[in-house]
């Protein structure tokens, strides 16, 4: 599959008026009403499909991001996509910038069935994969047996189940997660998990999770917009010589990766959509590969900076 085949978009930044995302607010129009906000999703994911991209990833709690990609594919009517989105988030900033709380968490069976006709209504049956949003080691989600039946029905109907994982732990949460099994049968499809030049901790979960025959998403690739805004000097001088931007470089390390199924671009805008698409034609020498893997820093610290990245 060429470097095209191998992208996604993910909306987690266009389907509400706030997010954690560095380098968005100078890219979406100055009012973030409702209807300002669908026009900028319809518009990205136009041009997303137009250069080849066929992988598109939302979630219950991205505002109304499931329901202005619905809109779109009823309107455009897009072949062979695959969409897929998350259940176990839900959005409670009642369209505000400044909410104090923008989304809430809960992993239960009485969660995950009002998310899943939520969504099965919003998408119909254009929904291919549902994953548990956000699943750390802690999750209820281990011990619960019901929910964990409840998703194998799903997958049972022909909806590939999977989780995505945030946090320190995610390689801990990604080994557990792939053990979990329905009648014998593995439980998860899919993984999801944030991978970036400063935070490579869960790469060999990943990879294990690929050999196991798990379809492997990479998200939050520029560390919400912070490798593209304010990338280490390392990586702006080497974007320099190289005659290309930050993003592209950040991008084109994770699509280097051969246990990386799709990585996930979260432009908001063409303009971005078009800058990460340089990183489809971007060579790396073991030099640059050496110089890069050296931006890593310690999960801990990754996952508390980003804690303290404003919603806006």
């Amino acid at each position: 599959m060429n470097a095209i085949g191998r992208l996604g978009i993910g909306l987690a930044a266009v389907g509400r008026p706030a997010y954690i995302n560095v380098g968005r607010a100078e890219e979406l129009p100055e009012a973030r009403g409702v209807k300002q906000m669908r026009r900028a999703t319809w518009s990205l994911l136009d041009d997303a499909y137009a250069t080849g991209i066929r992988w598109v990833d939302t979630a219950r709690s991205y505002g109304r991001a499931e329901e202005f990609l619905g809109e779109w594919l009823t309107t455009r009517k897009p072949d062979g996509l695959t969409i897929s989105s998350k259940w176990g988030y839900t959005y409670v900033g009642g369209w505000r910038l400044d909410a104090p709380v923008h989304e809430v968490k809960e992993h239960s069976p009485d969660r995950y069935r009002a998310q899943y006709t939520e969504t099965r209504a919003l998408l119909g049956d254009r929904l291919s994969v549902y994953q548990v949003h956000s699943l750390t080691e802690d999750s209820p989600l281990f011990d619960d047996v019901g929910l964990q039946e409840a998703l194998a029905e799903a997958a049972a109907q022909g909806v590939r189940v999977g989780f995505s994982t945030s946090g320190p732990g995610q390689a801990g949460t990604i080994r557990r997660a792939m053990r979990l099994e329905v009648s014998g049968r593995r439980l998860f499809s899919t993984v999801q998990s944030t991978w970036n030049l400063l935070d490579t901790s869960a790469g060999p979960a990943l990879e294990e999770a690929h050999a196991a025959g798990l379809h492997v998403l990479l998200k939050e690739v520029l560390a919400n917009g912070r490798l593209a805004v304010s990338p280490p000097p390392a990586l702006a001088a080497m974007a320099a010589e190289k005659n290309t931007g930050a993003d592209a470089l950040s991008l084109a390390a994770a699509l280097s990766r051969p246990w990386a199924d799709t990585v996930l671009i979260g432009a908001v805008s063409p303009g971005q959509l078009q800058a990460n698409l340089a990183a489809t034609d971007l060579p790396l020498d073991e030099r640059e590969f050496e110089v890069l893997a050296g931006l890593s820093v310690a999960p801990e610290r990754y996952w508390r900076e980003r804690s303290e990245l404003p919603w806006a």
